[in-house]
């Protein structure tokens, strides 16, 4: 089954919601977005989130030292990081945390919406997981807008004999169950595609969202 992710929680409510509705882990923005939230916020959240949740910080072209301080004092087991400094954090956040898998390190990888990726050599960083998301207008993420699905699915492919693949990018209740078919990735991340403002959750769109991505049959 699917592992789901909903993205750019900001509140409580919206929380509570998504865990009710079955996902798997939860995202908190710490970057420049309409999604952003603030760490005491996320922090105060967690607190009150089930243990088997995935509580994940989502960090664009951020120093190694503040992620380490926000995991700490949010509780975070997970790290999901865009940017182009990103090809050598991972590696340092895991020589803090070790191989113990105590924090899971997710690596963002844009993808133009043609879908093609060109002759770019992919490094890992030693990411357990690598995030597959729409480039558009030098974004990090959040676009909204999906990419080419068909094109990219044999790069997607590759990527998955090295790291768990993790697929966004215009996903909505109406299209993941079509994403994973086609592309069969280890898990899916949603933020716009289940809200009804920016950071303000459609709690229905979100249990759709769960419901058609884990009612897949591979």
């Amino acid at each position: 089954m699917v592992w789901v992710k909903i993205c750019g929680t900001t509140n409580l409510e919206d929380a509570q919601a998504a865990v009710d509705a079955g996902a798997d882990a939860l995202g908190f923005i710490f970057a420049k977005s309409p999604r952003r939230v603030e760490p005491e916020i996320a922090r105060d959240i967690v607190r009150s989130l089930p243990a088997h949740i995935e509580k994940v910080g989502v960090f664009v072209n951020e120093t190694v030292e503040r992620i380490q301080g926000i995991v700490k004092e949010v509780k975070l087991t997970g790290v999901q990081l865009h940017g182009y400094q990103t090809l050598e954090v991972p590696i340092r956040i895991k020589e803090q945390y070790g191989s113990s898998g105590e924090l899971q390190v997710t690596l963002a990888f844009p993808i133009p919406p043609s879908g093609e990726t060109g002759d770019r050599l992919f490094q890992f960083g030693n990411a357990d997981r690598v995030l597959f998301d729409t480039a558009v207008n030098g974004k990090a993420g959040g676009s909204g807008q999906a990419w080419n699905w068909e094109v990219g699915k044999a790069f997607l492919e590759l990527v998955s004999d090295h790291a768990k693949v993790v697929v966004a990018g215009g996903l909505t209740p109406a299209n993941v169950a079509d994403a994973i078919r086609t592309l069969r990735p280890w898990g899916v991340d949603v933020s716009s595609g289940v809200e009804r403002a920016p950071g303000k959750k459609d709690h229905d769109k979100v249990r759709a969202f769960v419901r058609a991505a884990k009612n897949v049959e591979l």
